[in-house]
Parts: structure tokens; C-alpha cells; sequence
């Protein structure tokens, strides 16, 4: 499975989960909500499946190899951090 493949998955997933928001579903009848989740479900069917057990290992290296570039792990240098205070606050 590719890099593009997961973020397509991911993507995907991330697209049907905040399709149906609070005021679509209110203004929608139960009938057209139905349809939408039928046509999603016919869309699935069709996607091909893999176990996790297969993909996790080349999940987890993806992860390991990416780590090194990024900056929640080896941090930001100070004079390349856009939220380093400029000045201080002083009370008198």
C-alpha cells in the first residue's frame, strides 16, 4: 500500500465521516439521508480491503521514516519558530 494510497483512505474516511452535519440532516428527509448512505455504501463495497495486520508494519515505518523531518518530535529551532514571543510582558 502507497503513501498516496493511505492518505486517499484516510481522506476518504475523514470526507464521509463530517458529511452529514447537524443542518443537513435537518434539513434533509429521511428518505434522501437514507440514499446518500446507500450510494456511500455502494461506493465501499467496491473499495478493496487489506488487514491490518498487513499494513500496520508499513504504516509504522512511514511513521519511523518521516520522524526524523518532523518538528513535533525533534522540535522547531528558535530562530525558525513563527510563535517565539518578541517581547515580554512587564507589570509595573
Amino acid at each position: 500500500m502507497s503513501n498516496e494510497r493511505v492518505l486517499e483512505d484516510f481522506e476518504r474516511l475523514s470526507l464521509y465521516g463530517f458529511l452529514l452535519t447537524a443542518k443537513m440532516a435537518r434539513d434533509m428527509s429521511d428518505k434522501d439521508i437514507l440514499k446518500m448512505e446507500l450510494d456511500q455504501l455502494k461506493k465501499e463495497v467496491n473499495t478493496p480491503r487489506t488487514a491490518v495486520s498487513a499494513t500496520a508494519p508499513e504504516l509504522i515505518s512511514y511513521v519511523e521514516a518521516q520522524s526524523g523531518e518532523d518538528p513535533l518530535v525533534k522540535g522547531v529551532p528558535e530562530d525558525k519558530n513563527p510563535f517565539k514571543e518578541k517581547g515580554g510582558c512587564i507589570i509595573t
